[in-house]
């Protein structure tokens, strides 16, 4: 098994509900050709370096997964015929992983969103500095017009 990542862009005017769809029709081909979905990473909207179907912005996600060279051959080709997908590329990052470093990678990724469960400290009071910064500028700006 290789592991891959595709970074596509779709149209920026998509609605909601077409955006969630094509996103879900992503992650049913991984599913389908038995690859393995690590990371889909929605990065918003962006804009382009250039124009791309006389649009000046773009919707960019990044799917990590692992699969064979047939997935990648079948998701290219969906975004081919798609017309919400304006640009893709795929990069193999790695030659030859297993299912098990996959599913580690996947645990760890979920262990680094969980909060902090362990953390006891108490809200930070930001209003002090900010009081101690203003009383400072007003004791410069006093200390000038007496130069003067």
């Amino acid at each position: 098994m290789r592991k891959y990542e595709t970074v596509f862009i779709s149209d920026p005017d998509l609605q909601d509900q077409t955006r969630a769809d094509l996103f879900d029709k992503v992650r049913n081909i991984i599913a389908k050709e038995d690859g393995i979905l690590v990371n889909f990473d929605d990065w918003g909207n962006k804009k382009l370096s250039y124009e791309i179907k006389k649009k000046l912005r773009g919707h960019y996600v990044c799917a990590t997964y692992g699969g064979t060279g047939d997935l990648v051959k079948e998701l290219e080709r969906n975004f081919r015929l798609s017309d919400d997908v304006m640009k893709f590329m795929t990069i193999l990052l790695s030659d030859n992983v297993t299912v098990e470093q996959l599913e580690k990678e996947i645990q760890d990724a979920k262990d680094l969103l969980k909060p902090a469960e362990t953390a006891e400290e108490g809200p930070v009071d930001e209003t002090a500095d900010t009081e101690e910064t203003f009383e400072d500028d007003e004791k410069v700006d006093e200390t000038e017009e007496e130069t003067k």
